[in-house]
């Protein structure tokens, strides 16, 4: 979940020392870190959730 923010940290920071855009990009690139990180937790809850529903349902039959 860390990953996706440092990412965009790093590479908006060297962005915009690229591009002169101090702090925009950097700024950008790190919300877009965190939407993709919670988007992938959500997804893997999801999934967790689907899988133990399946498993219960096995175990009773």
């Amino acid at each position: 979940m860390v990953g996706g923010p440092l990412v965009g940290y790093f590479a908006g920071n060297w962005l915009d020392k690229k591009l002169g855009t101090d702090p925009y990009l950097m700024i950008v690139l790190i919300i877009l870190g965190c939407t993709a990180s919670t988007r992938e937790v959500i997804n893997l809850l999801k999934r967790a959730s689907h899988e133990q529903n399946d498993f219960d349902r096995d175990s009773r039959n």
